[in-house]
């Protein structure tokens, strides 16, 4: 029979990609023309991106794993997430799945409804902490960003100070307290979904001497740490202090930082936008998240141009290249009528 073959059996699975998702990456959940999951062994996570309609840029069903590289079809998403080895098992799966001519979604398990209340819990959680913390002026967040040569400030209305900021390595540790960095995760429409938190030095002369300095809480998919108002241009990237160190050389310019390469992939897009700025970051985490990007943004008739750093990152540059070695990295790499607008002379 013709579906047994396996180009048949994709074929099919892929007319009902969003339903496959549904079942077999349940941990996932769907994000505008994507299935959003942490790879195809169906752990939670937003590296991986399954396509669920045809465009002209890719045929429904085919995915990418941002995180990994890995790519495949439904018929890997059945195989990987099941631990099925042999291919006859695989076909047997999908063909008891499509049997069902418009199956429905598998229902929420008592654990996955746990999961589904997780974000919202950890979002009012993350509101909470903001609401608690303060402005930066005069404190240990201010000393940090001084010292990484971030002196405009005025911008920084997403970040906030946290003196006592508790800190626990995993749940059998003591907790400890340590000043923080507080930064707001935002959507689209300016709404906190969750916190980002960069523990300091007491002195802010550096991070806390602790195992991990930085971790988010909340609602991260799709949304950043904002810095200006988006029109039409908008400048992407990875880090708190990378994006920063943009806005000292383009203060004007409307910034984003979505905290890791993955989320840098899976950002929402403001209806406006008309050109986007990722700011690269020299990995190959940062280069996946680069090459999602430029297929996305041709999708929804975005400009996209990448900056690069000359060094590991801009934050780099700022601080051992100078103000004004970075304005002339950035120039040739802007579109033209961003020059006037956005790259200011250096003046202090």
């Amino acid at each position: 029979m013709a579906s047994h073959d396996a180009g048949d059996l994709g074929r099919r699975l892929a007319e009902n990609a969003e339903a496959v998702c549904r079942r077999y990456l349940s941990a996932g959940r769907r994000h505008g023309n994507y299935w959003l999951v942490g790879d195809v062994r169906n752990t939670p996570g937003r590296s991986l991106f399954v396509r669920l309609y045809d465009t002209a840029n890719g045929r429904a069903g085919k995915w990418t794993d941002a995180q990994s590289g890995e790519h495949g079809d439904l018929l890997d998403v059945i195989r990987e997430s099941l631990g099925l080895v042999d291919f006859h098992d695989v076909a047997d799966e999908a063909r008891a799945f499509l049997s069902l001519p418009r199956p429905d979604p598998v229902p929420l398990s008592r654990d996955r409804l746990v999961q589904e209340r997780g974000p919202a819990s950890s979002s009012e959680a993350a509101r909470r902490l903001w609401a608690m913390s303060g402005p930066i002026a005069g404190t240990s967040v201010e000393a940090y960003l001084r010292r990484r040569d971030m002196t405009l400030l005025h911008g920084s209305g997403a970040l906030r100070f946290h003196p006592r900021c508790f800190y626990r390595p995993d749940k059998d540790s003591p907790t400890e307290t340590w000043p923080a960095m507080i930064a707001a995760v935002t959507d689209l429409e300016g709404h906190v979904t969750g916190v980002h938190r960069t523990w300091l030095a007491r002195d802010g002369r550096g991070k806390a001497p602790v195992e991990i300095p930085r971790r988010a809480m909340g609602d991260l998919l799709g949304n950043a740490v904002r810095f200006g108002t988006v029109s039409d241009v908008l400048a992407a990237g990875e880090g708190i202090e990378t994006v920063l160190s943009l806005h000292e050389i383009m203060p004007d310019l409307p910034l984003a930082a979505c905290l890791s390469s993955a989320h840098l992939a899976a950002m929402a897009f403001p209806p406006a936008l008309r050109r986007l700025y990722v700011l690269r970051d020299d990995d190959p985490a940062g280069d996946h998240a680069v090459t999602t990007l430029l297929a996305r943004t041709q999708e929804a008739g975005i400009e996209c141009l990448v900056l690069s750093p000359r060094l590991a990152d801009f934050n780099d540059d700022l601080r051992y290249l100078g103000r004004e070695a970075m304005r002339a990295i950035l120039h040739p790499q802007l579109a033209p009528q961003d020059v006037a607008r956005f790259l200011h002379p250096v003046t202090h």
